[in-house]
Protein backbone atom coordinates (compact mmCIF):
# COMPACT_ATOMS: atom_id res chain seq x y z
CA UNK A 1 0.00 0.00 0.00
CA UNK A 2 1.31 3.53 -0.76
CA UNK A 3 1.65 5.67 2.04
CA UNK A 4 -1.06 9.14 0.86
CA UNK A 5 0.55 12.41 1.48
CA UNK A 6 -1.66 15.80 1.11
CA UNK A 7 0.11 18.90 1.40
CA UNK A 8 -1.12 22.66 0.87
CA UNK A 9 -0.38 26.01 0.33
CA UNK A 10 -2.56 29.17 1.04
CA UNK A 11 -3.43 31.57 -2.09
CA UNK A 12 -2.04 34.70 -0.89
CA UNK A 13 0.33 35.50 -3.48
CA UNK A 14 2.53 34.00 -6.10
CA UNK A 15 5.01 31.21 -4.85
CA UNK A 16 7.98 32.71 -3.33
CA UNK A 17 12.10 31.46 -2.62
CA UNK A 18 10.81 30.29 0.90
CA UNK A 19 8.23 28.13 -0.73
CA UNK A 20 10.30 26.58 -3.41
CA UNK A 21 13.11 25.84 -1.39
CA UNK A 22 11.12 24.99 1.99
CA UNK A 23 8.27 23.22 0.81
CA UNK A 24 7.92 22.83 -3.18
CA UNK A 25 11.28 20.68 -3.30
CA UNK A 26 10.36 18.20 -0.98
CA UNK A 27 6.96 18.07 -2.28
CA UNK A 28 9.03 17.05 -5.43
CA UNK A 29 10.89 14.67 -3.97
CA UNK A 30 7.78 12.67 -2.56
CA UNK A 31 5.78 12.62 -6.22
CA UNK A 32 8.81 10.89 -7.63
CA UNK A 33 9.37 8.17 -4.45
CA UNK A 34 7.06 5.16 -6.18
CA UNK A 35 6.06 4.45 -1.96
CA UNK A 36 4.01 7.40 -1.48
CA UNK A 37 0.81 8.96 -3.37
CA UNK A 38 0.58 12.77 -3.32
CA UNK A 39 -2.06 14.97 -3.25
CA UNK A 40 -1.29 18.53 -3.79
CA UNK A 41 -3.73 21.50 -3.34
CA UNK A 42 -4.30 25.55 -3.36
CA UNK A 43 -5.47 25.99 0.11
CA UNK A 44 -7.73 28.97 -1.45
CA UNK A 45 -10.77 28.52 1.40
CA UNK A 46 -7.97 28.82 3.93
CA UNK A 47 -6.94 32.07 2.70
CA UNK A 48 -10.15 33.71 3.18
CA UNK A 49 -9.43 33.15 7.23
CA UNK A 50 -7.89 36.34 7.12
CA UNK A 51 -9.13 39.86 5.42
CA UNK A 52 -8.27 39.26 1.25
CA UNK A 53 -9.09 40.83 -1.70
CA UNK A 54 -11.60 39.01 -3.67
CA UNK A 55 -9.63 39.87 -7.52
CA UNK A 56 -6.56 38.90 -5.56
CA UNK A 57 -7.96 35.70 -4.69
CA UNK A 58 -9.53 34.74 -7.34
CA UNK A 59 -5.95 35.74 -10.01
CA UNK A 60 -3.52 34.03 -6.90
CA UNK A 61 -5.43 30.27 -6.96
CA UNK A 62 -4.73 29.66 -10.36
CA UNK A 63 -1.08 31.28 -10.00
CA UNK A 64 0.24 29.23 -7.41
CA UNK A 65 -1.46 26.24 -10.15
CA UNK A 66 0.93 27.39 -12.66
CA UNK A 67 3.93 28.04 -10.07
CA UNK A 68 3.04 24.13 -8.93
CA UNK A 69 3.23 23.19 -12.79
CA UNK A 70 6.10 25.37 -13.31
CA UNK A 71 8.35 23.77 -10.26
CA UNK A 72 7.89 20.46 -11.65
CA UNK A 73 4.51 19.18 -9.66
CA UNK A 74 3.48 16.80 -12.63
CA UNK A 75 -0.95 15.78 -12.74
CA UNK A 76 0.23 12.88 -13.96
CA UNK A 77 1.92 11.83 -10.98
CA UNK A 78 0.38 13.83 -8.31
CA UNK A 79 -3.47 14.93 -7.48
CA UNK A 80 -3.18 18.83 -8.35
CA UNK A 81 -6.15 20.49 -7.36
CA UNK A 82 -7.75 23.78 -5.48
CA UNK A 83 -9.34 22.89 -2.01
CA UNK A 84 -12.76 25.44 -2.82
CA UNK A 85 -13.36 22.60 -5.86
CA UNK A 86 -14.00 19.59 -3.53
CA UNK A 87 -16.92 20.54 -1.28
CA UNK A 88 -16.62 17.30 0.28
CA UNK A 89 -13.55 19.12 2.37
CA UNK A 90 -16.80 21.37 3.85
CA UNK A 91 -19.44 19.28 4.40
CA UNK A 92 -17.27 16.66 6.45
CA UNK A 93 -15.57 19.66 8.60
CA UNK A 94 -19.16 20.77 9.77
CA UNK A 95 -18.92 16.74 10.74
CA UNK A 96 -15.87 17.31 12.58
CA UNK A 97 -17.14 20.05 14.74
CA UNK A 98 -19.73 17.99 15.86
CA UNK A 99 -16.22 16.54 18.23
CA UNK A 100 -14.83 19.32 18.32
CA UNK A 101 -15.19 21.98 21.56
CA UNK A 102 -14.47 25.63 20.85
CA UNK A 103 -12.52 25.71 24.28
CA UNK A 104 -10.33 23.57 22.61
CA UNK A 105 -9.81 26.11 19.19
CA UNK A 106 -9.20 29.49 21.17
CA UNK A 107 -6.85 28.01 23.36
CA UNK A 108 -4.77 27.08 20.66
CA UNK A 109 -1.48 29.43 20.38
CA UNK A 110 -1.78 29.97 16.32
CA UNK A 111 -5.49 31.28 17.16
CA UNK A 112 -4.47 33.63 19.86
CA UNK A 113 -1.67 34.94 17.35
CA UNK A 114 -3.98 35.66 14.65
CA UNK A 115 -6.24 37.01 16.96
CA UNK A 116 -3.35 40.07 17.86
CA UNK A 117 -2.84 40.55 14.42
CA UNK A 118 -6.47 40.92 13.16
CA UNK A 119 -8.25 41.85 16.40
CA UNK A 120 -11.16 43.27 14.32
CA UNK A 121 -11.48 40.34 12.32
CA UNK A 122 -12.01 37.17 14.46
CA UNK A 123 -14.22 35.41 12.68
CA UNK A 124 -15.62 31.55 13.10
CA UNK A 125 -13.34 31.00 9.82
CA UNK A 126 -10.52 31.65 11.39
CA UNK A 127 -11.51 29.76 14.97
CA UNK A 128 -12.33 26.80 12.82
CA UNK A 129 -9.01 27.06 10.69
CA UNK A 130 -7.84 23.66 12.11
CA UNK A 131 -11.48 21.95 11.93
CA UNK A 132 -11.15 22.60 7.73
CA UNK A 133 -7.32 21.40 8.19
CA UNK A 134 -8.37 18.38 9.88
CA UNK A 135 -11.28 17.91 7.05
CA UNK A 136 -8.68 18.67 4.25
CA UNK A 137 -6.32 15.84 5.39
CA UNK A 138 -8.29 12.93 6.46
CA UNK A 139 -11.10 13.49 3.92
CA UNK A 140 -8.26 11.68 1.88
CA UNK A 141 -7.27 9.41 5.02
CA UNK A 142 -3.65 10.81 4.20
CA UNK A 143 -1.48 9.89 7.17
CA UNK A 144 1.20 12.18 6.64
CA UNK A 145 1.09 15.59 5.86
CA UNK A 146 4.33 17.67 5.04
CA UNK A 147 4.26 20.79 7.11
CA UNK A 148 6.41 23.31 9.39
CA UNK A 149 6.56 22.82 12.96
CA UNK A 150 4.30 25.93 13.18
CA UNK A 151 1.52 23.67 12.09
CA UNK A 152 2.16 20.81 14.52
CA UNK A 153 -0.86 22.76 17.07
CA UNK A 154 -3.35 21.97 13.87
CA UNK A 155 -1.66 18.48 13.12
CA UNK A 156 -2.64 17.49 16.49
CA UNK A 157 -6.34 18.52 16.36
CA UNK A 158 -6.22 16.62 13.39
CA UNK A 159 -5.10 13.66 15.35
CA UNK A 160 -7.95 14.41 17.99
CA UNK A 161 -10.38 14.06 15.56
CA UNK A 162 -9.19 11.05 14.19
CA UNK A 163 -9.35 9.60 17.33
CA UNK A 164 -12.70 10.89 18.09
CA UNK A 165 -14.16 9.80 15.01
CA UNK A 166 -12.37 6.10 15.38
CA UNK A 167 -14.14 5.51 18.70
CA UNK A 168 -17.47 7.16 18.41
CA UNK A 169 -18.25 6.74 14.95
CA UNK A 170 -16.40 3.42 13.99
CA UNK A 171 -14.05 5.04 11.34
CA UNK A 172 -10.46 4.02 10.70
CA UNK A 173 -9.03 7.51 9.87
CA UNK A 174 -5.33 7.09 10.66
CA UNK A 175 -3.65 9.79 12.74
CA UNK A 176 -1.27 11.92 10.87
CA UNK A 177 2.06 12.80 11.49
CA UNK A 178 4.13 15.87 9.89
CA UNK A 179 6.57 14.38 7.74
CA UNK A 180 9.95 16.16 7.57
CA UNK A 181 11.11 16.53 4.10
CA UNK A 182 14.48 18.04 3.19
CA UNK A 183 13.91 21.58 2.52
CA UNK A 184 15.97 24.48 3.35
CA UNK A 185 15.46 27.51 5.80
CA UNK A 186 14.96 30.56 3.51
CA UNK A 187 15.45 34.13 6.17
CA UNK A 188 13.60 37.24 5.06
CA UNK A 189 15.21 40.01 3.51
CA UNK A 190 14.68 41.68 6.16
CA UNK A 191 16.47 39.85 8.88
CA UNK A 192 14.11 38.92 11.03
CA UNK A 193 12.05 35.54 10.77
CA UNK A 194 11.71 33.46 7.27
CA UNK A 195 10.62 34.65 4.04
CA UNK A 196 6.60 34.83 4.10
CA UNK A 197 4.02 36.31 1.62
CA UNK A 198 2.62 37.69 4.92
CA UNK A 199 5.34 40.10 5.21
CA UNK A 200 6.06 42.75 3.00
CA UNK A 201 9.79 43.31 1.43
CA UNK A 202 10.70 39.79 3.04
CA UNK A 203 10.19 37.83 -0.27
CA UNK A 204 11.69 37.12 -3.45
CA UNK A 205 8.97 35.67 -5.85
CA UNK A 206 9.86 32.88 -8.25
CA UNK A 207 8.59 34.92 -11.43
CA UNK A 208 11.01 38.16 -10.34
CA UNK A 209 13.62 39.56 -13.00
CA UNK A 210 17.03 39.66 -11.85
CA UNK A 211 17.06 42.95 -11.56
CA UNK A 212 14.79 43.20 -9.44
CA UNK A 213 15.82 40.38 -7.35
CA UNK A 214 19.22 42.31 -6.99
CA UNK A 215 17.43 45.26 -6.11
CA UNK A 216 15.89 43.28 -3.20
CA UNK A 217 19.16 41.34 -2.22
CA UNK A 218 20.80 44.83 -2.28
CA UNK A 219 18.01 46.00 0.30
CA UNK A 220 18.80 43.21 2.95
CA UNK A 221 20.08 45.51 5.87
CA UNK A 222 23.85 45.39 6.37
CA UNK A 223 24.80 48.16 7.69
CA UNK A 224 27.42 46.55 10.71
CA UNK A 225 31.26 47.71 12.27
CA UNK A 226 33.45 46.06 10.05
CA UNK A 227 34.94 43.02 12.16
CA UNK A 228 32.14 43.15 14.81
CA UNK A 229 29.52 41.26 15.39
CA UNK A 230 27.23 39.97 12.46
CA UNK A 231 23.95 41.88 12.78
CA UNK A 232 20.58 39.77 11.61
CA UNK A 233 20.64 41.12 8.26
CA UNK A 234 24.18 39.84 7.67
CA UNK A 235 23.44 36.53 9.27
CA UNK A 236 20.73 36.77 6.64
CA UNK A 237 22.96 37.61 3.87
CA UNK A 238 25.65 35.00 4.62
CA UNK A 239 22.45 32.22 5.05
CA UNK A 240 21.85 33.06 1.00
CA UNK A 241 25.68 33.07 0.30
CA UNK A 242 25.60 29.53 1.86
CA UNK A 243 22.68 28.30 0.05
CA UNK A 244 23.14 30.28 -3.80
CA UNK A 245 27.32 30.63 -3.37
CA UNK A 246 29.06 28.18 -0.59
CA UNK A 247 32.39 28.15 -2.51
CA UNK A 248 32.48 31.77 -2.03
CA UNK A 249 31.48 31.81 1.86
CA UNK A 250 34.83 31.21 3.84
CA UNK A 251 36.52 33.86 1.81
CA UNK A 252 33.84 36.77 2.39
CA UNK A 253 33.80 35.45 6.04
CA UNK A 254 37.62 35.89 6.21
CA UNK A 255 36.83 39.48 4.65
CA UNK A 256 34.27 40.05 7.13
CA UNK A 257 36.77 39.63 9.82
CA UNK A 258 39.07 41.82 8.90
CA UNK A 259 36.75 44.54 7.77
CA UNK A 260 37.61 44.42 3.97
CA UNK A 261 34.34 42.93 2.90
CA UNK A 262 32.16 44.80 0.30
CA UNK A 263 28.42 43.91 0.90
CA UNK A 264 27.28 44.64 -1.89
CA UNK A 265 29.88 42.32 -3.55
CA UNK A 266 28.48 39.41 -1.94
CA UNK A 267 25.06 40.59 -2.43
CA UNK A 268 25.31 40.88 -6.73
CA UNK A 269 26.60 37.46 -6.18
CA UNK A 270 23.54 35.96 -4.41
CA UNK A 271 21.07 37.88 -6.50
CA UNK A 272 22.91 36.33 -10.04
CA UNK A 273 22.97 32.80 -8.52
CA UNK A 274 19.43 33.27 -7.36
CA UNK A 275 18.21 34.15 -10.47
CA UNK A 276 20.22 31.48 -12.62
CA UNK A 277 18.23 28.94 -10.50
CA UNK A 278 14.97 30.24 -10.89
CA UNK A 279 15.32 30.96 -14.98
CA UNK A 280 14.51 27.68 -15.91
CA UNK A 281 11.63 27.46 -14.03
CA UNK A 282 10.42 30.91 -14.91
CA UNK A 283 11.08 29.72 -18.73
CA UNK A 284 8.81 26.78 -18.20
CA UNK A 285 5.85 28.98 -16.63
CA UNK A 286 6.38 31.23 -19.52
CA UNK A 287 5.40 28.05 -21.86
CA UNK A 288 2.32 27.20 -19.71
CA UNK A 289 1.12 30.73 -19.25
CA UNK A 290 0.51 30.48 -23.03
CA UNK A 291 -1.60 27.18 -22.80
CA UNK A 292 -4.91 28.01 -20.69
CA UNK A 293 -6.74 25.56 -21.94
CA UNK A 294 -4.00 23.38 -20.46
CA UNK A 295 -4.12 24.87 -16.99
CA UNK A 296 -7.96 24.77 -16.79
CA UNK A 297 -7.88 20.42 -17.84
CA UNK A 298 -5.28 20.39 -15.06
CA UNK A 299 -7.48 22.32 -12.62
CA UNK A 300 -10.96 20.56 -13.59
CA UNK A 301 -9.07 16.94 -13.57
CA UNK A 302 -7.30 17.50 -10.46
CA UNK A 303 -10.95 18.78 -8.49
CA UNK A 304 -12.64 15.01 -10.46
CA UNK A 305 -9.62 12.51 -8.98
CA UNK A 306 -9.82 14.53 -5.67
CA UNK A 307 -13.47 14.15 -6.01
CA UNK A 308 -13.72 10.32 -6.39
CA UNK A 309 -11.71 10.20 -2.59
CA UNK A 310 -13.04 12.32 -1.07
CA UNK A 311 -16.77 10.95 -1.99
CA UNK A 312 -16.08 7.68 -0.47
CA UNK A 313 -14.69 9.16 2.90
CA UNK A 314 -17.61 11.19 3.09
CA UNK A 315 -20.26 8.64 2.32
CA UNK A 316 -18.81 6.07 4.71
CA UNK A 317 -18.84 9.21 7.77
CA UNK A 318 -22.49 9.99 6.87
CA UNK A 319 -23.16 6.41 6.98
CA UNK A 320 -21.51 5.55 10.76
CA UNK A 321 -23.08 8.80 11.86
CA UNK A 322 -26.81 8.03 10.82
CA UNK A 323 -26.96 10.73 8.29
CA UNK A 324 -27.51 8.84 5.41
Amino acid sequence: MKKRVLAGIRATGRLHLGNYLGAVKGMLQLQDDPQYETLYMVADAHTITTPFDVNELRKNRREVIIDYLAAGLDPDKSIIFQQSQVSEHFELAYYFSSVTTIARMQHLPTFKDKVKQYPHHTTMALLNYPVLMAADILVYKAGLVPAGLDQEPHLEVSREVARKMNQQYGMDFPEPVRLTTKGDYIPSLTGEGKMSKSVQGSYINLTDSVETIRKKIRSIPTATTAGGEMNPGVKSLFTFAELFIPNNVEQYKKEFSNGTLQFVTVKDAVAGAIYKQLEPLQLKRQQIEKDQAYVDKVIKEGAEKARTIASQTLKEVKEKMGLS
